[in-house]
């Protein structure tokens, strides 16, 4: 087993001035993270990542030679029972705000202490597999069915989390899923999103209508809250730090593209004011119109897999 990486350093506009050589072999180790919560540190030949027992949250990504992939906001307050600002968090089984105005925002698994249930060395990748199951807490809260939820996180080269939830009831379900996925890029203004120029969109800022595909890559100017169909890969060009960023969903009929800008990061308590320049949420969904329905017995996986690569 691995001892764990190492670092050299190098310098970008904007970013961690941090690339990561992993060491050899894996390692998978438990330690406590911030706020004293538990976490899983991963060491694979190709990269390292940091994933936190609560709510299964993938933290850190950093394939070698890199940067770190994934966002984490400063300000991000790490507490038991509180979501984390950035990263993947895992939205389930509820998108945005309940109904009962109650419960929490985007569901419950979020801010759920998952069980680690396996560790697959692939020899130059590690998968973490977690579980989570109804209680007699979540079918009290608003949310009365039976399922089983596994969660595979497969750390290398590239990044795959994947979301399996199982109907183990006896009643039909329906349930909304989003991994949030915060992308870490040097400034948001001059970064494009391709691969979503010929989909369709609503604008959930606007209350607008569908709106027709662009045909264009995607530049923000704005605070940013599009839910495209049709999702396929995305690709985040960052020209200041000279790479791209890949998104590919399966299983999911919608990305979302999301960005608060300067007026709705101040106002928001784990968000610095001026964080929004380095990132930017490319998400992987089924909500709303295109939530999962489950009969009795009936499984959905829905897996996105995040890859960079150097354009210099």
């Amino acid at each position: 087993m691995s001892s764990g990486p190492t670092t050299v350093q190098k310098s970008r506009p904007d970013m961690s001035d941090t690339v990561v050589t992993p060491a050899p072999g894996v390692s998978v180790t438990t330690s406590q993270g911030r706020g004293e919560l538990p976490r899983l540190m991963v060491v694979t030949p190709a990269a390292v990542a940091e994933i936190y027992l609560s709510g299964a949250h993938v933290t850190s990504w950093a394939p070698e030679g890199h940067h770190p992939v994934l966002w984490m906001s400063k300000k991000s307050i790490f507490s038991l029972g509180v979501p984390l600002r950035g990263g993947i968090p895992v939205c389930f089984p509820w998108f945005g705000p309940h109904p009962s105005g109650t419960a929490p925002l985007h569901g419950f698994a979020r801010i759920s202490e998952w069980t680690l249930l396996d560790v697959v060395d692939h020899g130059t990748s590690a998968e973490m597999v977690f579980g989570l199951e109804d209680s007699e807490e979540t079918r009290r809260s608003v949310w009365p069915h039976q399922f089983r939820a596994r969660y595979s996180v497969t750390v290398g080269a590239e990044l795959t989390v994947s979301l399996e939830v199982t109907n183990t009831g006896q009643a039909p379900m329906t349930y909304s899923e989003s991994f949030h996925t915060y992308l870490a890029v040097s400034d948001i203004r001059v970064a494009r999103l391709h691969g979503l120029e010929t989909s369709s969109f609503v604008d959930r800022l606007a209350g607008t209508d569908r709106v027709a595909a662009t045909g264009e890559a995607l530049r923000l100017d704005a605070e940013t809250e599009r839910l495209y169909a049709e999702p396929g890969t995305i690709t985040v060009h960052d020209p200041v730090a000279e790479r791209r960023i890949h998104v590919s969903s399966q299983g999911s009929a919608q990305t979302l593209v999301w960005n608060p800008w300067v007026n709705k990061a101040a106002a928001m308590g784990d968000f610095g004011d001026d964080e929004w320049v380095g990132m930017v949420c490319v998400e992987t969904a089924n909500v709303l119109d295109a939530a999962v329905h489950l009969d009795p017995g009936q499984s959905h996986t829905m897996a996105v897999t995040i890859t960079v690569d150097a354009t210099s």
